[in-house]
C-alpha cells in the first residue's frame, strides 16, 4: 500500500481492522511494517483517503478468495488460512477426518430420533405439576422406549418469515404492520440472507404490549397456512403465506436469485463472456463488473474500460445503494450504474449487457458515436439470460418458529425439570414438535427453532394469553426416563393406548 502520510490524523481505524496486524500508529502517524499483503482493508475505513494501491507483483497472488492477496514469502494471508512457502502457496493447516472432530458433534441416537407417538391431539396438562397426558412406552431394537406427549403453551414465541425476492421491502429495523382496523405493530424487519429478506415476528416484547393479541393472530393464521396482509413501515405492501410464492406490491415473485451478484459472475463467467464484451449483474448485495471481476481475468477477458459506480469491495465487485429499482437497488435506469466509459477500450460496436441476477430485466447495448444505444441482443447473450433464468428456483414464503419449552412442558415429563433439561442438551432425550426435528440452541433453557412447514397445519393453536399451543414429544431411552426422574407411575405400553384410540 502507497501512503499520504501528511493526510493521516492517527485515528487508528485502520490498525483496529488490519487482520495481519502489520499497521500502527506511532506520533499520530499510521506506520506500516514487513507482511502487507494489500487486502485493502485499511483503504475501506480510512476517513482521510491515507491509503492506495502500489499495485506491486512481489509475492504470490492467492485466488482463493476475492481479496486475491500478495502474500510475501513466509508469509500468510488476510485470512490466515494460505501461506507463502518458497514460493508456493501451501493450506497452513491440514485435513481434519470426521472421527477427529465428532467430539465437538452432539448426536442423537437413532432409536429415539422418533417419537412413538406425537403430541397432535394429546391435550394439555395444567397446572404443570401433573404427569403429561400420555407418557408410552415401545420396544425398539431390542431397547424399551418412552414418549412423553403434550400440548404446551408456549407463550413468548416469534415467527421468523424468510421472503424470497429480490424486490426492496424497507429499511433493516423498519416495522412491520398487520392490515386491519388501524396498523398493528406486530414485528420489524430483521435481516437479508442470500437473496431473502427476514422478517422477525411477534416475540416476547410485541406479544406483550397492547398490539400483542393481534400480532399472536397474525402469526397464528400465518402458522394455519392461511395468507395475510403486512405492510413494512415507509416499505412495501406484502401478501404472504407459508409455502406460497410471496406477493410484494401486488406483483408475484416469481424467481430467486442463484447468487449475488458477485456469484452469478463465478458460476457463468464462459457464458458471460459469450453474451457480450461487458456484462454488469446489477444486484442489491454485491453488484458485478464482469471483465474486472477474478472469473472473467481467469478466462483472459480483457478489460472492457467501463467504470461503475458504487463502493469497490474487491475486484468486480461493488456495493451499491439499496432501493425499488433494478437488482434492489436504486438503479432505474441501467445505464445510470456507469461512471465512466473510456472509448479507446470500449469502441464503437462493443456491446454491454446489464441484467438482474435472476435475468427478469435486463438491457443490451450497443457503442455507436452517439453513445450508448439500446439493440438487438446477441445470440450469446439470450443463451446465458435463459441459463441464469432456468437455474432460478421457485420462491416461496417459509418460516421457522422460535420459543422456549417452559415448566408445564417439562414438569409434565419428570418430576425434576433441570434433569430433563441437561439430557436434553446432552442428547439422550430427542424433542419433536409434532413430529418434526427441531434445532436446539446450546446453553441455558429449551429453546429451539422448528420449520412450520413440517408441522401439519391445524397442529398448532392460540389462546388469548397469548400464547400458541403446540404438540411436543420427548423420546428416551425408558433408562433415561428413570434417571432424570420421569413420571413412571403415568407410564402405559403404547400398545394399550393405541388400542383405546382406536388407531
Amino acid at each position: 500500500m502507497k501512503l499520504d502520510i501528511q493526510r493521516c490524523n492517527g485515528c487508528g481505524l485502520c490498525q483496529e481492522v488490519c487482520p495481519l496486524g502489520v499497521l500502527s500508529v506511532e506520533d499520530k502517524k499510521v506506520k506500516i511494517s514487513e507482511g502487507c499483503v494489500e487486502c485493502r482493508t485499511c483503504l475501506k475505513v480510512c476517513p482521510k483517503g491515507v491509503f492506495s494501491m502500489e499495485d506491486k507483483k512481489e509475492g504470490v497472488l492467492c485466488d482463493a478468495c476475492p481479496i486475491m492477496c500478495r502474500i510475501p514469502e513466509g508469509g500468510k494471508g488476510a485470512c490466515h488460512r494460505y501461506v507463502n512457502d518458497g514460493g508456493i502457496l501451501k493450506r497452513g493447516a491440514r485435513l481434519f477426518t470426521y472421527e477427529e472432530v465428532a467430539e465437538y458433534l452432539k448426536g442423537t441416537d437413532p432409536l429415539i430420533e422418533r417419537p412413538l407417538i406425537t403430541g397432535i391431539g394429546s391435550g394439555t396438562t395444567y397446572p404443570d405439576f401433573r404427569p403429561s397426558p400420555l407418557i408410552v412406552s415401545g420396544i425398539r431394537d431390542g431397547v424399551e422406549v418412552v414418549t412423553v406427549v403434550t400440548e404446551a403453551p408456549l407463550s413468548y414465541s416469534g415467527l421468523k418469515l424468510k421472503i424470497d425476492t429480490d424486490e426492496f421491502l424497507g429499511t433493516e429495523g423498519k416495522r412491520v404492520f398487520v392490515k386491519g382496523k388501524g396498523r398493528r405493530h406486530i414485528g420489524h424487519l430483521c435481516t437479508e440472507e442470500y437473496g431473502s429478506k427476514i422478517l422477525s415476528l411477534g416475540g416476547v416484547n410485541i406479544l406483550t404490549s397492547k398490539h400483542g393479541i393481534f400480532a399472536a393472530k397474525a402469526i397464528y393464521e400465518l402458522l394455519k397456512g392461511r395468507s395475510v396482509k403486512i405492510t413494512i413501515e415507509d416499505g412495501a405492501e406484502l401478501e404472504v403465506r407459508i409455502g406460497d410464492r410471496p406477493i410484494v406490491n401486488k406483483g408475484i415473485q416469481e424467481r430467486m436469485r442463484v447468487g449475488c451478484g458477485s456469484a452469478t459472475t463465478g458460476l457463468f463467467a464462459p457464458l458471460m463472456a459469450e453474451a457480450a464484451d461487458e456484462v454488469i449483474v446489477l444486484d442489491g448485495h454485491i453488484t458485478a463488473l464482469f471483465t474486472e471481476h477474478p472469473s472473467g481475468r481467469y478466462l483472459g477477458v480483457k478489460r472492457s474500460g467501463i467504470k461503475i459506480k458504487g463502493l469497490k469491495s474487491t475486484e468486480g465487485r461493488y456495493f451499491l445503494e439499496k432501493g425499488d429499482g433494478w437488482g434492489g437497488t436504486r438503479i432505474q435506469n441501467p445505464l445510470e450504474v456507469i461512471e465512466s466509459v473510456d472509448t479507446r477500450q470500449f469502441k464503437i460496436g462493443s456491446t454491454l449487457l446489464i441484467t438482474e441476477t435472476t435475468g427478469e430485466r435486463y438491457a443490451y447495448f450497443r457503442m455507436t458515436e452517439e453513445g450508448l444505444k439500446e439493440a438487438e441482443p446477441s445470440k450469446g447473450a439470450m443463451e446465458f439470460l435463459r441459463e441464469l433464468r432456468d437455474s432460478c428456483e421457485a420462491t416461496m414464503v417459509s418460516g421457522v418458529f422460535a420459543a422456549g419449552v417452559g415448566g408445564s412442558a417439562r414438569a409434565g415429563v419428570t418430576k425434576n425439570p433441570i434433569r430433563l433439561t441437561r439430557a436434553v442438551h446432552r442428547g439422550e432425550v430427542a424433542i419433536t414438535i409434532g413430529g418434526a426435528r427441531p434445532f436446539i440452541f446450546p446453553g441455558g433453557g429449551i429453546n429451539f427453532l422448528v420449520d412450520v412447514g413440517q408441522i401439519r397445519f391445524g397442529s398448532i393453536y392460540l389462546t388469548p394469553t397469548p400464547s400458541f399451543v403446540l404438540p411436543v414429544e420427548y423420546t428416551m431411552a425408558k433408562k433415561t426416563f428413570e434417571e432424570i426422574g420421569g413420571h413412571i407411575e403415568a407410564l402405559r405400553p403404547l400398545d394399550q393406548v393405541l388400542e383405546e384410540i382406536g388407531a
